[in-house]
């Protein structure tokens, strides 16, 4: 991405509170875009932004009325604003805005409020009630009544998604996927219609749907424009139908009609029609991501938390993921696991860098920075997948964090610093390119196999197939013959960079006494500590104590020995992650995620903890949204549409809560 003057006085920092910061990305060159083009963007960005309340609700069933309750307070609090329950009670808005609930969008533990219960039912009750989100009949004490037990009580609802080994994933998660199932309820009801579906071609049941039980019963409350969500959904389809308006291709045109189609009948094959068509569009410069996509979200990897991207080509970086997708079988055929999990022949794989125009639901405000899609196997078999790396957002992260001593505190030595300074932007976006174009679309489940049949460890597993598949090739020969790579010793700082978060560094985001949940930070940890374990013999990495010159204090530092046969461990992780996905092996995936993904060295955490305090840097990061203005002429006609970074986090979050409102 170019440096322009613009660039050099836009502020990418925004607000910091709790452990986030919030950045401001650009849109490079949109004002190079067509007027057509540009109406597009902004008639998808209306539907992404009206998925809001959806993804709310799916987080916790009690998301949305705590959510109205605090504005409400937020916006007409009698008292003094310098107050420090009202500051408090601020900050925790300003959590369940970023987390779209009451628990944290990473860790998911729910939010421990600094203001107490007394203040807040005061506050509350101090509201006009008719900025309440109250219900027919219902006075104020009854709403709190219900919300306070919710907010207060630490031991109700604790998790939102639970992965714990050994418990019942659904009864002990808050996420608001299910309705008086346990387990093994959601694991029968579902079987059951796999078993009696066809062998191929198997829509992602569960998808878009709650799963509920009444007496005896249980049925699926599908998501669509006549069901659940249907306020939400029908103001999606409202911009989705103006964007058909300015459509680029016939492509584009086919791939929005079917996706309308889609949210109007809820019927998962029309989704799976919809996303094969959606594959097949590569000429238009923009894109988008809408529906219920990731199942991060759900305890027992089914259900697709709603998401909404909007983007536009970054013509010049897509050249580096072309040249990847199109060596797609090539990296396939020198993959080194068993050549009975591979694919024969690699289909449709694309790839492009992109740059976000506006970020919705389940991706904002923390968004992905790559993306690859659609995840039903079978129709990456059969059609192939469409990767994205989002390049503005990488840029903005890179951008804050310039001068922050992140990794003067803990790289080993000054010569791997220089490495990492020297070529980490590089390789950390072209490990990014491998994870996404070619990780998840490589290999293949052997026939017969479940695409289900990891469970609660399938996505862990699924991430670390993906970022093994980019460690091994990152130090590929082939990386220079295709001119991705200039040195031969640039994979060096993507392993050093790597080995140091997932055994050290991103620790810091886990709070004392807590285990790694989320399925990213669980395969980081998961590749690290079982690379320690495979190179022990040879001492191929390992973590030392070193006194720092200036303070004398001992730190633990990553030191890697050989950096080849490092690549050799990756090489053989790889093979084996694969074996366990081609195979559906539950217990092999269980025993690695519990034996290296889960726990934490105490001490060595508390280590980590304490040095990165020091630096005054919040360790998750998410985005503002930029605003995009419709230029009207005399008579109404829009003859332009503006770029505006101007708006705060809290204006923007308040806006989203009148604008885009749609469920009670």
């Amino acid at each position: 991405m170019n440096n322009t003057k613009e660039e050099e006085t836009f502020s990418f920092q925004g607000e910091q509170f709790a452990d986030i910061q919030m950045l401001h990305y650009r849109l490079p060159e949109f004002e190079t875009l067509s007027l057509r083009q540009k109406k597009l963007i902004y008639s998808l960005s209306q539907a992404t932004l009206f998925g809001r309340d959806i993804t709310f609700d799916q987080f916790g069933k009690y998301n949305l009325r705590i959510r109205k309750t605090l504005e409400a307070v937020y916006k007409h609090y009698q008292g003094e604003s310098t107050d420090y329950e009202f500051q408090a009670l601020g900050e925790y808005l300003k959590q369940v805005w970023f987390a779209s609930g009451i628990h944290h969008h990473y860790a998911c533990d729910k939010f421990i409020p600094s203001f107490t219960e007394q203040f807040f039912r005061d506050a509350v009750l101090s509201v006009d009630k008719k900025q309440l989100p109250l219900r027919e009949n219902e006075d104020v004490n009854e709403l709190l009544n219900e919300l306070c037990p919710v907010i207060f009580d630490p031991t109700l609802h604790p998790k939102r998604v639970n992965k714990a080994d050994g418990v019942d994933l659904i009864c002990t998660s808050a996420c608001n996927y299910y309705d008086g199932v346990n387990q093994q309820e959601v694991e029968n009801y579902y079987a059951k219609m796999k078993a009696e579906g066809p062998d191929s071609e198997q829509p992602s049941y569960g998808l878009n749907s709650t799963l509920i039980k009444k007496g005896n019963s249980v049925r699926e409350d599908v998501w669509n424009a006549d069901g659940k969500y249907g306020a939400a959904i029908k103001q999606i389809i409202v911009w989705l139908e103006r964007a058909k308006a300015f459509t680029e291709n016939e492509q584009q045109h086919k791939v929005i009609s079917l996706l309308i189609k889609y949210y109007e009948t809820g019927d998962l094959r029309d989704f799976d029609r919809y996303s094969i068509e959606w594959l097949h569009e590569q000429d238009g410069m923009i894109d988008f991501i809408n529906g219920f996509i990731e199942v991060y979200g759900d305890p027992m990897g089914l259900k697709g938390s709603w998401e909404g991207i909007v983007e536009y080509k970054d013509l010049k970086a897509t050249h580096r993921t072309q040249t990847i997708s199109a060596n797609a079988q090539w990296f396939e055929d020198h993959s080194p696991v068993n050549p009975a999990f591979r694919k024969p022949k690699v289909k449709g794989v694309t790839a492009n860098v992109i740059c976000a125009a506006m970020l919705g639901g389940d991706e904002y405000p923390a968004s992905a920075i790559g993306i690859n899609l659609p995840n039903a196997d079978w129709i990456r078999a059969e059609h192939g997948s469409k990767s994205v790396t989002i390049s503005n957002l990488t840029h903005a992260y890179d951008m804050a964090a310039k001068g922050n001593g992140f990794r003067e505190e803990f790289v080993i030595d000054e010569a791997t610093l220089q490495m990492m300074n020297l070529y980490s932007d590089k390789t950390d976006d072209l490990h990014t390119d491998l994870h996404e174009c070619l990780g998840h679309g490589s290999g293949r489940l052997l026939p017969g196999t479940d695409p289900d049949a990891l469970k609660n460890y399938g996505n862990t597993i699924e991430e670390a197939r993906a970022d093994l598949f980019g460690l091994y090739y990152i130090a590929d020969e082939k990386l220079l013959d295709l001119g991705l790579l200039d040195s031969s010793e640039a994979y060096k700082a993507q392993y050093y960079g790597y080995m140091m978060n997932g055994l050290l560094t991103q620790q810091v985001r886990i709070k004392p006494g807590k285990n790694i949940e989320e399925a990213h930070m669980q395969n980081r940890a998961l590749i690290a500590w079982w690379a320690m374990d495979l190179g022990s013999k040879d001492n191929v990495a390992e973590l030392i104590k070193q006194k720092d010159a200036q303070s004398g204090e001992v730190k633990t530092f990553v030191r890697i020995n050989d950096y080849a046969k490092l690549r050799d461990i990756f090489a053989q992780e790889l093979a084996e992650i694969q074996r366990i996905k081609s195979e559906g092996d539950f217990e092999a995936a269980r025993k690695l995620v519990e034996t290296y993904a889960v726990k934490l060295d105490k001490a060595l955490h508390a280590e980590v903890l304490q040095r990165y305090e020091r630096l005054k840097i919040a360790p998750y990061k998410g985005f503002i949204n930029p605003v995009l203005k419709p230029v009207c002429d005399a008579t109404g006609e829009v003859t332009d549409i503006i770029v505006d970074y101007s708006e705060g986090y809290t204006e923007q979050m308040l806006r989203y809560s009148e604008e885009y409102a749609t469920l009670i």
